[in-house]
């Protein structure tokens, strides 16, 4: 998706230059979202303003919106279908992967902790031996990092807020891929 927003952009429309664009997708990727919806709301504004951000945000989401909506309406006609139960119930099993990959993927830039590791390891109590929703949990994690950081640097002792510098090493490189 980004290189074809990059295509687009920088060598179709010529609406900005290459580093334009690298600074945008730097913004895009650091803000919260997906980075095509961001990068999509940050060239939208710079073209157009706020109704251009809006109108561009509508038209990258538009597509997606309307296959789930789709999807769902044909899940509920079709549900009592033995294949396309069996099709889903595959469909399930991918989903899971994709899940532990991208997991895996944020294991690895994590900053590991005492704190942080108490704090999954509750939250992942109270999802399982509770009938707390996950929205609370996946909004606390966050509000309860921040808490332990400003109780240690109120108590005076050191927060690593950054992952220490490492050396590169050559990775294998596999493909990813996405529904």
């Amino acid at each position: 998706m980004i290189a074809m927003i990059e295509q687009e952009i920088v060598h179709k429309k010529g609406w900005m230059n290459e580093e334009e664009m690298a600074e945008m997708m730097a913004i895009a990727g650091s803000a919260p979202g997906g980075v095509a919806v961001n990068s999509s709301a940050f060239i939208g504004y710079r073209l157009a303003g706020i109704l251009g951000a809006v109108t561009a945000v509508f038209a990258i989401t538009l597509p997606t919106f309307m296959i789930v909506f789709l999807l769902s309406l044909l899940s509920t006609i079709f549900k009592d279908n033995e294949k396309v139960t069996a099709a889903l119930q595959g469909i399930h099993a991918s989903i899971v992967a994709l899940i532990i990959v991208a997991a895996c993927k944020m294991w690895k830039s994590s900053i590991l902790d005492a704190a942080t590791l108490m704090i999954a390891a509750i939250a992942v109590l109270l999802l399982l031996f509770t009938s707390i929703h996950s929205l609370y949990l996946i909004l606390g994690g966050p509000l309860a990092g921040i808490a332990v950081v400003l109780c240690k640097r109120k108590l005076g002792m050191a927060v690593r807020t950054e992952k220490p510098p490492y050396e590169e090493k050559r990775e294998l490189q596999y493909p990813e891929y996405y529904i």
